[in-house]
């Protein structure tokens, strides 16, 4: 080693290595007192004072009284300082923008829901901004996390595969949002960031394998293998719109499938619409209306919910037969609505069409609420190991 090049020693390693362990019992269990925290992290008394000492030294734990009701002398207690940092999350999707700003428990500081303006790179840019800053306010955010169709090229600065975010595709486009958004900054794909959503807080807690499909104005999937989001080489995986499922489809032969993918074509918002109409409905439709026709017992509705329901089966059993996971999520606007009249029509298709015996086909525990639940989980881990590699720097 050369002369005069700095090397950290043993003791403050160890003792780094301590108040880590130190901080995450109480996240974990706090309120906790010191002889809890020795229990739960093995270590001794002593080197939990001087951790506790450290921790509450740079504003990373407080004291918040005593436990009462033992004997002998009252226990102080401590808890993790929420108002460290602070995570901004966002989805951002083509009808809405949903953002959360949570404290570094999780708390929700502020919350809303806007109608989105995706169709000019440069105004979404400045919404998203305006947002931002209307819920941060004073706050200090330490790590923002935006959930985005497509594939982030970060080399690039722009969105792959998002065709329903028209301008996006353009190199230097998610450069602009680095400027214009606080703290540390991570684009990532939305369908991902609901898998870890829904991983964190729903169906898929304590889930090692499954996958989450949604259905709304696109399609796309999210895939959690050995409790990891699995991401494949080119950060591709879960693209299951450009399935090649559904050749004999009026739709998979329209101008722009290359673009959405042949089975995003049939199953988006829009090709339900279609499919509704080439079966004889009419009028100004949409999706939930074709959903609600069909639980009245409209005869054209019942066999549009049918045809999406095979072409959602026929992906579903590719996906299974490949990944076996052991829950499948169903999300997204269209998923989620269609709970009662297109999932039970789904699982009595995979039963018949795959004899490998499916996994259970669940609607989303998080609704609407999906990506943005994601880019908070996401979002704390990342902000939690900041505020501490900074806090003890």
């Amino acid at each position: 080693m050369e002369s005069g090049q700095p090397t950290a020693s043993t003791t403050s390693v160890l003792r780094v290595i301590n108040e880590r362990a130190v901080y995450e019992r109480i996240r974990l269990d706090g309120p906790v007192s010191r002889p809890e925290l020795a229990r739960a992290t093995g270590l001794s008394k002593p080197t939990i004072s001087l951790a506790l000492a450290d921790l509450e030294r740079v504003g990373l734990v407080r004291a918040i009284g005593h436990r009462t009701g033992g004997a002998g002398r009252a226990a102080a207690l401590y808890e993790m300082v929420p108002d460290a940092g602070a995570v901004l999350a966002i989805d951002v999707g083509v009808a809405w923008v949903r953002a959360a700003l949570v404290d570094l428990a999780g708390g929700v500081v502020a919350r809303k829901d806007v109608p989105a303006q995706p169709d000019d790179v440069q105004c979404l840019v400045r919404q998203l901004a305006g947002l931002a800053a209307e819920l941060a306010g004073a706050t200090s955010v330490t790590y923002t996390v935006l959930g985005m169709p497509g594939i982030h090229d970060v080399e690039a600065e722009r969105l792959r595969l998002a065709p329903n975010l028209p301008g996006w595709d353009a190199p230097g486009s998610t450069g602009l949002l680095a400027a214009a958004l606080p703290g540390g900054f991570l684009i990532e794909n939305d369908i991902a960031l609901a898998a870890l959503g829904e991983q964190a807080y729903g169906r898929g807690l304590q889930v090692r394998d499954f996958v989450y499909f949604s259905i709304g104005t696109g399609v796309g999937m999210g895939i959690v293998l050995n409790g990891r989001l699995y991401r494949g080489a080119r950060g591709a995986a879960g693209e299951v719109g450009f399935l090649p499922l559904g050749e004999s489809d009026p739709l998979a032969s329209a101008p722009d499938v290359r673009r959405h993918g042949m089975l995003e074509s049939i199953l988006s918002a829009s090709g339900v619409v279609a499919t509704a109409r080439r079966f004889g409905m009419s009028g100004d439709l949409t999706p939930e209306l074709v959903w609600d026709a069909a639980r009245s017992g409209d005869p054209a509705a019942t066999r549009a919910v049918r045809h999406e329901a095979g072409s959602l089966s026929r992906a579903l059993a590719s996906v299974i037969a490949v990944l076996d996971p052991e829950l499948v999520v169903v999300g997204g606007g269209l998923g989620s609505a269609g709970e009662d009249v297109l999932l039970p029509a789904v699982r009595d298709e995979l039963a018949a069409m795959t004899p490998l015996g499916p996994p259970p086909v669940e609607v989303s525990a998080l609704g609407s609420e999906a990506v943005v639940q994601g880019a908070i989980a996401t979002g704390l881990t990342t902000a939690r190991d900041l505020v501490f590699d900074r806090a003890l720097a």
